[in-house]
């Protein structure tokens, strides 16, 4: 595959970070052409390695998470020295441990600032390395609980419920990619680095922004509403004829219009208890049912076909396999690639979503096998002589 010049070539990142929502952040840097230095522990690497599903024995959750990087095995404790050689050759640092952790072994961010100004040192926890709960274990379904997102998710008469992908690991990880370049930009007109702590919870917190509003400014406590929106109606999904569910998007008075006129009750355009959107609000049901009434006359692709046609928006809603076939997001926007992997030959994995016209993302090279790269950062960067490899590789230091 012919080589990537990517935005961020020349930029050197240590990555701790293990799992998802780190591994997902310095995946994005690699795509942007950053060169990641993913490190592991000695023997068994990050746990993703043994996270279905498989492919001749290989986790496809772990190559697709850590393609474009590079693999070598340390162990902190006992190679705590040439860690912190290491820190002086990198721009960015990325761990996901709990806080403390890293103060623990010696290596905190005040330690390593110390050896390395400019570093920007990036980490990602359940709360944040500072408050009352900073101690506490965080995973995706905790930021979710906490943020209050599972709050207003699910069906008015059912329980609260997780979103279906891990957002909390993915929305911290992208926000840990703003936060380290901001940052990187910073240091590189000072040289001065510092540190950036992203929370899952706080994450999702952000994402909460208009729902949010609607206490904060009217001091009601959102619920659930099924797949309808709080702040504007018609805004849900529509059964069809054929048994399907499209979804039917009307987000201001021009829509209103639009729809009125397809579903042949123009009369309604006017109604006073429907003319404007925060009445369409308070009146969604009944709309719905209007709405509904005219949706259970077509299939799905028809519905779509027509809504299209109108200029509303709607959309199909997809499993994950019309999702890898459809023209526009596997063709045109090329979200799927075909990659060859050390020891299982072809896979495909999620491409990169970040789309750049003069510096590409996507695909460099495979995920590393354990330790890979451990002679060609060692002895490459750091000098280190392949005896001395091999008496570090004896003492369980990699």
């Amino acid at each position: 595959m012919a080589e990537l010049q990517g935005a961020l070539e020349g930029v050197v990142v240590l990555d701790l970070s293990r799992v998802l929502a780190g591994p997902y952040c310095s995946m994005i840097l690699a795509d942007m052409g950053a060169e990641v230095i993913k490190l592991e522990v000695p023997g068994t690497g990050d746990d993703t390695r043994g996270f279905p599903p498989f492919k001749d024995g290989k986790s496809g959750y772990f190559m697709n998470m850590n393609r474009n990087k590079k693999g070598i095995t340390l162990n902190l404790k006992k190679g705590k020295d040439t860690f912190l050689e290491l820190v002086k050759k990198a721009d960015i640092l990325i761990e996901n441990y709990r806080p403390g952790t890293m103060e623990k072994l010696g290596i905190g961010y005040e330690e390593l600032k110390k050896i390395n100004p400019k570093l920007v040192y990036g980490c990602i926890s359940g709360f944040g390395h500072y408050g009352p709960y900073s101690k506490r274990p965080g995973y995706d379904i905790v930021g979710q609980a906490m943020s209050g997102i599972m709050s207003v998710t699910g069906w008015p008469d059912g329980e609260a419920t997780r979103a279906g992908a891990p957002i909390s690991d993915t929305v911290s990880g992208i926000s840990l990619v703003a936060g380290v370049l901001g940052a990187l930009h910073y240091a590189q007109r000072t040289g001065i680095g510092q540190k950036v702590d992203i929370a899952l919870v706080d994450s999702l917190v952000s994402v909460m922004q208009i729902i949010n509003q609607i206490y904060l400014i009217g001091g009601r406590i959102p619920g659930r509403s099924g797949n309808a929106y709080e702040s504007t109606a018609p805004y849900d999904t529509f059964p069809t004829k054929d048994g399907q569910h499209v979804v039917i998007g009307v987000a201001n008075d021009k829509f209103w219009k639009a729809i009125c006129e397809l579903v042949g009750r123009e009369e309604l355009i006017d109604d006073p208890d429907m003319a404007k959107n925060k009445d369409r609000v308070k009146n969604r049901e009944k709309i719905k049912l209007v709405v509904t009434k005219w949706t259970m006359t077509k299939t799905a692709k028809e519905l779509v076909d027509t809504l299209l046609e109108a200029g509303l928006p709607t959309a199909p809603i997809y499993n994950v396999k019309q999702v890898t076939e459809d023209p526009h997001i596997a063709g045109a926007r090329n979200m799927f690639v075909e990659v060859e992997a050390p020891e299982v030959g072809t896979i495909k994995v999620t491409n990169s979503h970040i789309k750049m016209s003069e510096t590409k993302t996507g695909f460099r090279s495979p995920a590393p096998a354990l330790g890979q790269h451990n002679e060609e950062i060692y002895c490459g960067m750091l000098g280190y002589s392949k005896e001395k490899l091999q008496q570090m590789k004896e003492e369980g230091v990699i």
